[in-house]
């Protein structure tokens, strides 16, 4: 017998002499209780049962957006927490899972695009995992065949533009890209740098997509003698520049969502009857953008996280989606509401590159847009 174990046997004998030679106990002195010395013709100690309360990690960008109502349900249906990591806009998330793929800071990434899938699988930083509830999916958004990454939603990234404008005016509404070279339109539209801009990136795709991979220069630059504004970010984009917002930009034209209509209404300071904006919706004048959630590799919570998946895909969340982040569900039996019916606007024949496509040219072609546009 060893040191650890000789002084390990003199304990216990130690307490248990004491146990036998101590007089009955009075009434307890204290709310703790003493410890329990175990019999030594016990062969197994059980434990107790602890309710621990287990957290699983999402990570997401800064304009992910749910329902705490619905949060708080599934959460309470697994005794689980849920944590949101924000890693700023889709790019910066995707960036920082895999800088830390190593040792991921998530279970679940949630939020990457069809612009950035491609780098995402490249990058292997998804465990496959084939939801039962994509059988409610249409094949059309499902891009991974190995289901590394699950689709989650959809938005047309389009033109809107401002109603009243065009009408006091008396000017048409541009129905092409095309259109927007026209010299009745100079210095109408606003649009954001797709170097570091989601919709001005997805905005860029649907010109490659419309002029195609050999002219979409030679359209930027009719654009540029055309005055063109650009600007950083999607923020300054609506809020300062378009006049569909504010009523005091100085283009009536923005590269926006089409469900932004939407979104004027129900957050109008003063009732609505309909949408001050609206979105062209022509033949590749908008670029569909669908979004995705990944079990990330290295993940503890593996089982947790398929449940977060399917979660996301159920019909309860996908539901919530489209007043939360105005994007539209993938799942075909979700139903949208009200607001979206009658003011929604998507595209029949929206813009698309296949992810592949993007990944072998999106800096190449981010590049030669800046030299053409802004240089």
């Amino acid at each position: 017998m060893n040191l650890k174990n000789k002084t390990l046997a003199g304990l216990i004998l130690t307490a248990l002499m004491l146990a036998a030679c101590s007089p009955a106990p009075s009434q307890p002195t204290s709310e703790v209780s003493p410890p329990i010395v175990p019999s030594i013709m016990e062969s197994k100690v059980t434990p107790p049962v602890e309710n621990k309360l287990r957290t699983l990690t999402v990570m997401t960008h800064d304009s992910f957006a749910v329902s705490e109502e619905v949060v708080a349900e599934f959460e309470r249906q697994n005794n689980v927490k849920v944590n949101f990591l924000l890693g700023g806009d889709a790019g910066s998330s995707l960036n920082r899972a895999v800088l830390t793929k190593a040792s991921p800071l998530a279970d679940v990434f949630y939020g990457i695009d069809n612009t950035f899938l491609s780098r995402a699988l490249r990058e292997d930083i998804f465990e496959a995992y084939a939801s039962p509830v994509l059988k409610d999916i249409p094949d059309v958004f499902k891009l991974d065949a190995e289901n590394r990454a699950l689709p989650v939603d959809f938005g047309d990234v389009c033109i809107n533009y401002d109603k009243a404008y065009f009408k006091e005016k008396g000017l048409a509404v541009p129905q092409s890209l095309q259109d927007l070279v026209k010299p009745e339109y100079k210095g109408l539209l606003v649009t954001e740098n797709p170097a570091v801009s989601s919709p001005g990136l997805a905005f860029l795709l649907a010109t490659v997509a419309d002029s195609g991979a050999d002219a979409y220069l030679d359209f930027w630059k009719a654009m540029r003698e055309n005055g063109v504004v650009v600007v950083n970010d999607w923020s300054t984009a609506y809020y300062t520049n378009f006049s569909g917002s504010s009523g005091k930009g100085q283009q009536p034209m923005v590269v926006s969502y089409s469900s932004s209509p939407v979104a004027e209404l129900i957050f109008a300071s003063e009732p609505l009857t309909e949408p001050p904006t609206a979105s062209i919706t022509g033949k590749n004048t908008c670029f569909r953008q669908v979004e995705f959630v990944g079990i990330l590799k290295g993940t503890a919570q593996r089982a947790l996280a398929e449940k977060w998946v399917d979660f996301m895909l159920s019909v309860p969340f996908q539901e919530d989606l489209p007043l939360q982040m105005f994007v539209y569900p993938v799942n075909s039996q979700a139903k949208l509401p009200e607001e979206f019916v009658r003011f929604a606007q998507i595209s029949e024949e929206p813009a698309m590159l296949s992810v592949d496509v993007i990944d072998k040219n999106r800096e190449q072609w981010i590049n030669a847009w800046d030299e053409v546009t802004l240089r």
